[in-house]
């Protein structure tokens, strides 16, 4: 089985559109999206319309996901943003999207980490996790092979006999945060960033894959609509 990861898209659809493209030469059984789709300054109604067209894929909400859903009045601006410009149906199915999901016994799909959406597995904010804290947040699972994202850093582990992979980030490759204190992360692309993983001789294994795009498109809508920093992180890969 060859499955493709893509997660934190963000409302880029230019982004999405071009590792779809991408995905077409690759001969893939499955796509799974680890969820934060929408949220931002970009094309949030647009996206999800594009998303909930590709029924064979499986879809994950993330913790953006759950935040726009419980919208309230300390909501970020990217939630925001995004729940302005969805309508029923786009709302609607946000709300059916789970949090976790597995495919057979050996793959299990969460945004986070088993059992969070806001703790990344593979990272501690912006620096890598250690072994200690990975198992710890790996918990009982089982699995073979676990997917996560949220961190926007594409990075791939094998830990206690399982593969843990992050595909990176497909919309958005750099951005603040002040959870669990304030931090920055940065890939130095501007790439749509996703993975490919797949079972050989018994053993999983994955793929990191960077895929280059025309971002101008998205850089102006940042900016157009107020989200510099955003406009920033598109073009360069890089906070500041």
């Amino acid at each position: 089985m060859r499955i493709a990861v893509v997660s934190d898209i963000h409302g880029n659809l230019d982004a999405l559109e071009a590792v779809v493209a991408d995905l077409r030469d690759r001969a893939v059984d499955q796509v799974v999206n680890l969820g934060d789709s929408l949220a931002g300054p970009l094309l949030p109604k647009e996206t999800a319309q594009f998303l909930m067209a590709q029924r064979d894929w499986i879809h994950l909400a993330g913790n953006h996901e759950r935040q726009m859903l419980a919208l309230s009045t300390s909501s970020g601006r990217a939630d925001v943003y995004a729940h302005s410009q969805l309508g029923a149906a786009e709302l609607a199915w946000l709300a059916t999207l789970p949090p976790q999901a597995s495919i057979g016994d050996d793959v299990l799909l969460c945004h986070g980490s088993p059992g969070s959406d806001l703790v990344t597995l593979l990272e501690t904010a912006n620096c890598p996790a250690s072994r200690a804290a990975i198992e710890e947040r790996i918990g009982d699972v089982t699995a073979g092979l676990v997917l996560c994202g949220h961190s926007h850093v594409a990075r791939s582990v094998r830990c206690a006999g399982r593969l843990l992979v992050n595909p990176g980030s497909v919309g958005l490759p750099a951005y603040a945060d002040d959870y669990p204190f304030p931090h920055a992360i940065e890939s130095g692309s501007p790439d749509a960033q996703y993975a490919i993983v797949e079972k050989r001789n018994e053993a999983w294994q994955a793929a990191l894959i960077s895929v280059p795009y025309d971002y101008r498109r998205m850089v102006e809508l940042a900016q157009l609509r107020g989200f510099s920093e955003w406009a920033r992180a598109l073009e360069t890969g890089y906070v500041t």
